[in-house]
């Protein structure tokens, strides 16, 4: 897996991703990536000093900024993994119906960082897994969110409703997310690009929701969805009538 750009890197050093080696442009000042040559000192990674031709050639969207990773393939959790309570706050679990666009992908998986969900949750089909460009997107929040792979989407939503935890679908017929409680262990659930979520999984849901849409265009993107989503839910749990 080829992992580019300095953030991206630099994150992926941090978090648990298993780096084999760290290409870095040859020609450019040390102190550019003083932070990174550190972390693979400590941590024995290797460091090559390579032409910008080599990285060039390896890189996916000419964007790598001088240096390039190379990791080995995403390592998943286990759904056990991203159900087990941190700190006794509460879960906030997502689970993508049928996210077939990469891009879609990874800035979901970095949106889920910043609002400090438990995991993630995708089918093993019909599902974009983790690849590079996932992980370029996600500006390294790949190395820090869990991510699962299941089977069946729809057991595991019946799992965690026996486990007490309220799964939500999105979907723009559902109820006004503003009116709706958030609070408590969540699980949320987004839709295909075009098709939405699936007939059988909104009906085995606790419930669906809606964000308010005021003008000509009657869709959101589904990362821009899931953050809209997420942070309504963050807000009712820890800001929720605060000045």
């Amino acid at each position: 897996m080829i992992i580019e750009g300095k953030n991206a890197v630099n994150e992926a050093l941090k978090g648990n991703t298993t780096i084999e080696k760290v290409l870095v442009l040859k020609s450019a000042y040390t102190s550019n990536f003083s932070a990174i040559i550190k972390m693979c000192q400590e941590k024995k990674i290797s460091v090559q000093y390579v032409e910008k031709k080599a990285l060039d050639r390896l890189s996916e969207k000419g964007n790598h900024q001088g240096v390039i990773a190379i990791a080995t393939e995403f390592k998943y959790s286990n759904v056990d993994d991203i159900l087990k309570k941190k700190d006794g706050k509460d879960l906030i679990v997502i689970l993508l119906d049928s996210i077939e666009d990469p891009h879609n992908l990874g800035a979901i998986i970095r949106v889920a960082d910043c609002v400090g969900a438990s995991g993630i949750i995708i089918p093993r089909r019909r599902c974009c897994g983790v690849t590079d460009t996932v992980v370029r997107v996600s500006s390294g929040a790949s190395s820090h969110v869990k991510i699962a792979k299941v089977n069946n989407l729809n057991d595991v939503i019946r799992e965690l409703k026996e486990m007490g935890i309220t799964v939500f679908a999105t979907d723009a017929k559902g109820d006004d997310i503003y009116k709706t409680n958030l609070t408590g262990d969540i699980a949320f659930v987004i839709g295909n690009e075009g098709a939405g979520v699936s007939h059988l999984t909104k009906k085995l849901s606790d419930g669906v929701i809606s964000l308010p849409q005021l003008g000509m265009v009657n869709s959101l993107n589904a990362s821009v969805a899931a953050g809209a989503v997420l942070y309504e839910c963050v807000r009712q749990k820890y800001f929720q009538g605060k000045a």
